[in-house]
């Protein structure tokens, strides 16, 4: 259901057609002026929240992996996103001056049934990144129960379900139905939860980081590990599509940013707390993680350093009574300390991982689904529906290795979303020149009606490059590298600059009217 009281508001600002009108309902509805109260603090504490997850801490670990040494993995990681602030702030103005979600925004842009083109190739890719977070932390649940009850590890004898055994598929969908109580609770309560779950996620991990590095009595081995490559061409082959894929990584909130800055106070406090939250965010974070991880190897020198990456696997032999190989004791002795630190450990975990979850994987392919049938489907539902399609994605198969996260799920799905940020980019900024006619956007026979073909042109010219080489990094297709081979580790640049420019050279200053 709909707010009522916000309806209202919303609908006293706008013409009295809008109210009949199917494109319309509360959760797509402009922003209230009296409801934009989001202040410097909430955007930034909104990134830090999103980006103290787990698969951010995996990042460097994931490019190390590729071959990187430490300072290499840090500077592609701060590259891509330093990158990606640029679509993501320019994408944010009309949400902030308008009060406009991203489905409603696009609908200038692609026409009013057109723009469910790409609100639903967004909602798909947010559907595999809530089943992602689900996964990650359901796997938290699953250790830390193993930790104070070892058990748990043994229920349905080894059995799978869908590629995924019994104990953790139980835990994949108790934190599954942990997030979707909290999209049930309404898009107010996501505000709440990021604006105190960022400082309890910061200093959660600033207190791993300080444990594990007085154990191992320094910062360990990896900051004298060197680089695989030894030539500079060695070296661009890995960067290049590493880039993508750290630039895919928050290629989504790129598109629907304006889902948050719509409740921004003006443009300088979302401005600002978008640049100083984001690409400051995520390389601390991701230098935590290389220290936490080095100093790791030191302390539990006898486990696989690869799965080191991942802390809640560090957190585990931790907090386990069994000691981890290599070790005659556990590494905290006192079984009421190794309890509590499992729980202060797996409410870290579960918050950092909930707040990201919701924030960037929920809010915009609620609204996206939504925006198919307003009259039909409310936030709440599309988010519910979010839940189920993030399921049937199975994500643990995403998980599967560095090369397919970063090849063909990161660069993948960043060939489609680039070419959507380049034409709502040039749309906006150089056709209509920041000007648009709100409710116009939610007419049927509005000035935005129908379908832009020529912004569904510059999409498939967009895209197109990179399907081959996506096909071939999948194992649909073989044969021996090619041209287009070369262009899929380009794909968010090739799709953004191609599809820009289509748009921008074939669209009219100003077409009223799409058919």
């Amino acid at each position: 259901m709909h707010d009522p009281k916000l309806t209202a508001e919303a609908l006293a600002e706008l013409p009295p057609d809008i109210a009949s009108s199917p494109l319309f309902n509360g959760d797509l509805a402009p922003t209230p002026i009296a409801r934009r109260t989001w202040t410097t603090y909430n955007f930034a504490a909104l990134w830090i929240a999103m980006a103290h997850c787990i698969p951010t801490y995996m990042l460097a670990g994931g490019l190390i992996a590729l071959g990187m040494n430490w300072w290499q993995a840090l500077f592609t990681i701060a590259v891509g996103n330093v990158i990606v602030l640029i679509p993501i702030l320019l994408n944010a103005h009309p949400g902030t001056k308008y009060g406009i979600p991203f489905p409603v925004l696009a609908r200038s842009s692609f026409g009013t049934i057109g723009a469910n083109v790409p609100a639903l190739l967004r909602a798909i890719v947010a559907c595999g990144w809530f089943g992602i977070q689900c996964y990650i932390g359901g796997e938290a649940v699953r250790i830390f129960l193993v930790a104070v009850w070892p058990a748990f590890n043994d229920i349905g004898g080894g059995a799978s379900l869908l590629g995924l055994p019994v104990p953790s598929m139980i835990t994949f969908f108790i934190f599954w139905v942990l997030n979707i109580v909290i999209v049930l609770v309404g898009i107010n309560a996501v505000r709440v939860f990021e604006n105190w779950s960022a400082p309890i996620i910061m200093l959660l991990a600033l207190w791993l980081l300080w444990w594990v590095v007085q154990r191992a009595g320094g910062l360990g081995p990896m900051f004298d590990r060197p680089s695989s490559f030894t030539t500079n061409a060695e070296f661009w082959r890995v960067f290049v599509p590493s880039l993508t894929g750290m630039i895919g990584f928050w290629a989504t909130l790129s598109l629907n940013i304006p889902d948050f800055t719509r409740f921004g106070k003006g443009q300088k406090q979302q401005m600002w707390g978008q640049a100083l939250g984001l690409p400051t965010t995520m390389l601390a974070f991701s230098a935590m993680a290389v220290i936490i991880t080095s100093a790791s190897e030191t302390v539990l020198s006898g486990c696989d350093p690869k799965t080191l990456w991942d802390p809640v696997v560090v957190l585990g032999h931790i907090t386990s009574a069994t000691p981890p190989t290599g070790l005659s004791a556990p590494l905290l002795a006192d079984p009421t300390t190794r309890i509590v630190i499992a729980i202060l450990s797996l409410v870290g975990v579960a918050i950092a991982t909930i707040s990201t979850n919701i924030a960037a994987n929920v809010v915009s392919p609620a609204n996206d689904f939504s925006n198919i049938a307003p009259r039909w489907i409310s936030f709440k539902t599309g988010g519910v529906i979010t839940g189920v399609i993030g399921i049937l994605i199975m994500p643990w198969k995403l998980l599967a290795s560095p090369d397919v996260y970063i090849f063909n799920w990161l660069i993948g799905y960043s060939a489609l979303l680039g070419p959507i940020a380049g034409i709502m980019i040039v749309d906006y900024w150089m056709l209509r020149k920041r000007t648009l006619d709100v409710p116009d956007l939610y007419r049927t026979k509005g000035r935005y009606a129908g379908i832009n073909w020529i912004a569904m042109l510059a999409l498939v010219i967009g895209v197109a490059p990179s399907v081959p080489g996506f096909l071939k990094s999948v194992k649909l297709l073989g044969g021996e590298p090619n041209f287009w081979d070369a262009i899929y580790p380009y794909a968010w640049f090739s799709g953004v600059i191609l599809a820009a420019a289509v748009h921008w050279m074939f669209s009219p200053t100003r077409h009223d009217r799409m058919r």
